[in-house]
Parts: structure tokens; sequence; C-alpha cells
């Protein structure tokens, strides 16, 4: 008897709860329920900007591909992209379809899951970094081991998080919904804190003394690319903080939502830093500056010779002064190029 109380019991101003499942959730949830006139016009924004950031990093991947220059992130990227092209187009048909559950679990899980391609993407940034400037330890099998074991975390809890997000809408039993809610806390605290990962990665690898040079790899100096992904990780977690800490707080109902309930906070600490971070890699070119060498396995093989481009040259491993701004570029290729020119005229005054 109870339970049928349940199911037909309706939430205040809201529509008759269903007689079977899938069930609306009374609490309130970050960003609330999609309206047409706000949510329509502002994903349709983040759609097309997603659009751009894919077709952008897909040119990428296929121009580089055939030079024989393999950067796989370029598709995760894109990958991301279409996960949130799939996001907006969820939600502004959820928006049309308000009491449709299916499509707003949908919508739901798409906007929890696209987010990991990023930090994985950051990760293996922060793993290139620390081998340029550790080679010797960061080539060692249990820093590699490591990382895998960080992205079999991030395999088992996103399973966890989308498991418990569904459950969560097709059951009445409080005891399974706090359940659900204590995988739902995990999970995000979980990609908060990988998400953070890169910064203490990052600079832990800036402060323990090396006992080599940095060595060189892809294009530009090596404290821009410090520089780009502290900025992106920095934005990402800002992102995933927020919706962590905000679910640690009591649920409210739906009918009275706080102030980090709404829409305004919804599509700044996710689409906004996202999508920053996606025309932030497009424009600096990430696909250039974090480039190895294929089949790179081992410490020096950063700077050795890539046999599969073109017109690729020895990358060498780059001075102290170099990798860290003290001597520009031009003055160092300047100083290369004159060298052969100084000693032919020493040899000639030598000579007379």
């Amino acid at each position: 008897m109870a339970a049928n109380l349940l199911t037909r019991q309706a939430p205040a101003g809201g529509p008759a709860m269903p007689l079977s499942p899938p069930y609306p959730v009374n609490t309130a949830g970050l960003g609330g329920l999609p309206t047409v006139d706000l949510d329509v016009p502002i994903c349709t924004v983040f759609l097309l900007l997603f659009i751009l950031g894919a077709i952008s990093h897909m040119f990428l991947f296929k121009t580089n591909m055939k030079r024989g220059h393999k950067f796989l992130m370029s598709g995760m990227l894109f990958g991301f992209c279409m996960a949130r092209i799939m996001s907006c187009i969820l939600r502004i048909v959820w928006a049309t379809r308000q009491h449709n559950i299916r499509l707003a679990i949908a919508a739901q899980v798409f906007v929890a899951a696209g987010v990991v391609l990023l930090f994985i993407i950051n990760l293996i940034f922060a793993q290139r970094i620390i081998r340029a400037a550790h080679p010797n330890s960061g080539w060692h099998p249990a820093f590699a081991a490591f990382f895998y074991g960080i992205y079999a975390l991030i395999v088992v809890s996103l399973i966890m998080l989308i498991t418990s997000v569904v459950q969560s809408f097709y059951t009445l039993n409080s005891n399974t919904r706090r359940i659900d809610r204590d995988i739902l806390l995990y999970g995000q605290t979980v990609f908060t804190v990988i998400g953070f990962l890169p910064i203490p990665l990052v600079i832990g690898g800036l402060i323990i003394p090396r006992k080599t040079r940095v060595e060189k790899f892809g294009s530009g100096r090596f404290r821009t690319k410090i520089a780009i992904l502290l900025t992106s990780t920095t934005l990402l977690c800002l992102g995933a903080a927020f919706r962590a800490g905000t679910n640690y707080l009591t649920p409210r109902p739906a009918t009275n939502p706080a102030w980090y309930h709404s829409k305004a906070c919804f599509y700044l600490f996710n689409f906004t830093v996202e999508i920053i971070v996606i025309l932030l890699y497009v424009v600096v070119r990430v696909d250039q500056r974090f480039w190895v060498p294929n089949g790179a396995r081992a410490a020096g093989d950063y700077s050795r010779k890539a046999a599969d481009e073109k017109d690729a040259t020895e990358l060498r491993i780059m001075p102290e002064e170099e990798v860290f701004d003290d001597v520009p570029q031009e003055e160092v290729a300047s100083h290369a190029d004159t060298k052969p020119a100084d000693e032919e005229q020493g040899k000639v005054a030598a000579g007379t």
C-alpha cells in the first residue's frame, strides 16, 4: 500500500508521479529543468562552438596523419566535441519535452561523462613534460604503471557514476537512492582529484632537482608548454570542483533550488570552461607543441630523429638557458650559423 501511494504522489507544482519507472527526481540539480526561452538559445550557441571545435581538431588530425605526424589527442578532442554536441542537442530536445524522463537521463549522462576525455589528455601532456624533465624516472615502469592505474580508475569510476545516475531514476527506495548519491559523490570527487593531478605532477617535476638537461620535444618553448597545461588544468579543475562541492551540500527540493543550481552556474562551470580549453588547444596548436616521435619508449626517444617526417631534423636536447627563455631561439640559430664562418676567418688569419 505504501509503495502504491508513493507511485501516485505528485511533486508540488509538477505533473503526477508516473506509475512505472523511470521516475522524476524531486531534488534540485545543477541547471534545473531546461526551458525553450532560455536554454535553447544558449545551447544553440554552444552547439555551434563545439561544432567549430570538432571541425578544427579533426582537420588538424587528418592533416597531421597525411604527414605521418601521429597525434591521437586531436582525435580525442574531436570525440569530446562530438559528445558535447550530443549534450547540447539532448538538452535542446529536453527543453521542448520537459516531462520526458528518458531524455533527462540521457542529457545528464552525456554531461557527466564527456569531460573525462579532457582529464585524460591533460594527464598525457603532464606525463610527457615529466619525461622530458626527468627522463630516467619519467620512463620508469613504476611511473607508467601509476598512469595506467589512473586510467583504469577513470573507466571504473565512470561506469559506476553512469550506473548510479540511471538507477536513481528507476527506483523509489530511499536507501537505494542514498547509495546512488554516495556513488555520485565518490565519482565526482575522484574526477576532481584526477582533474587537479597534472598541477602537482608538473610543479613537482620542476621543483625536484634534475640530473640531466631538459629533453626537447614538439615545437615551442618548454615554459610555454607548462603554462598551457596549467591553464587548462585550472579551468577544468574549477568546473569539476564546483560540481562536486555543490553535490556535497544538503540536497534541496526541486521547487526550492539554491543559487548554485542556477543555469548561469551550469553553463559557466560546464560548457564555458570546456569550450575555452577546446579552442585554446586549437589556437596554441597542442598537436605541434606536445607531439613526440612515434614509438617513443625510452629516455632519449623524444629527441631522436623522426624518420617518418619528410622534413624531419634531429631534435636536440636544449641547454637550460634556451629551455626557460633566457636565450632567444633566433640568437641561438644565428650563433650556430655564424660559428663556421668565424672559424674559417680564424684559419685565414693564422695563415697570414
